[in-house]
């Protein structure tokens, strides 16, 4: 009875050790991916507050929605190997304890908890009118939510242009990121306003390792694909500028131009940094 009992355990362990070696030998393509996760972030050069003869700070929108900025948004739902920038954020915000701030202003002074942040995203329940099928009557239901990150569909992004007289050159270091959710409200059945937003501000600096160990998706090359990190350090987006530091205590452009006359207004503030750097070298 030992014997075969002995027999029997010895069978189950041989399985388990072989389903085990099975599942570990199964790879999702030619090569470990070893590169992406031990990358760290290009680190800024060192800067002296002597060393800065000229700073703006620049406000700008990134709109994912433009094909560009695709690789930001997509995967809507998280893969093995990708996900998208806000569900990268949630991610670093509950596993690596990042830190995200309220959207009371964009200073990073007030932390905000995940129960705010979810309800942003639109968890929790909410109240509808719907007919009822047996009487004709309309009644109230109750209809629970679950966050949606996809529905981050812009960003607004903190920025200091800067002139360094040690390097000669004009550089620009990103300060931080919020996103901005795009929706229709329960009762908006026609879809006719489109709500906007504030989810939180995080401060971009802190995030840069948690980007540079998770890339994006590259269309023409599988094997080189880039992180976020590089994406921002980079610049391989597209944005607008819509508020720039002023006298006005910076109201936003749209406070005082609208239309054409926006967009004009934010490709002049871009063509005068873009001048600024010139004017400062004699050919």
């Amino acid at each position: 009875m030992k014997k075969l009992a002995f027999i029997v355990i010895t069978l189950i362990l041989v399985a388990t050790a072989s389903k085990n070696s099975v599942a570990q030998d199964v790879l999702d393509g030619v090569y470990v991916k070893e590169h992406v996760p031990a990358r760290t972030p290009v680190p800024y050069y060192h800067l002296r507050e002597a060393d800065v003869m000229w700073s703006k700070k620049i406000w700008r929108i990134l709109d994912l929605r433009e094909k560009l900025n695709h690789p930001l948004y997509y995967p809507t739902k998280d893969m093995d190997d990708r996900k998208s920038l806000m569900s990268l954020l949630l991610y670093g915000f509950e596993k690596q304890n990042l830190i995200l701030y309220d959207d009371v202003d964009d200073e990073f002074t007030t932390p905000t908890t995940m129960e705010i942040v979810n309800q942003r995203l639109g968890a929790g329940t909410e109240t509808k009118m719907q007919e009822d099928l047996n009487t004709g009557e309309m009644i109230e239901i109750v209809i629970n939510n679950e966050r949606k990150p996809e529905d981050v569909k812009k960003y607004l992004m903190k920025e200091t242009w800067f002139f360094d007289k040690q390097r000669a050159m004009l550089d620009v270091r990103i300060i931080g990121l919020c996103p901005l959710r795009l929706y229709y409200k329960v009762e908006d059945v026609d879809e006719e306003e489109l709500q906007t937003s504030k989810i939180f501000w995080v401060y971009f600096p802190s995030i840069r390792p948690l980007l540079a160990n998770h890339e994006v998706f590259n269309a023409t090359n599988d094997a080189e694909r880039r992180t976020f990190d590089d994406i921002f350090f980079k610049r391989m987006f597209s944005s607008y500028i819509f508020q720039e530091t002023n006298v006005y205590d910076n109201r936003l452009i749209n406070q005082y131009a609208l239309g054409l006359d926006a967009i004009l207004e934010s490709e002049k503030i871009k063509e005068d940094i873009f001048r600024l750097e010139h004017d400062l070298w004699e050919y």
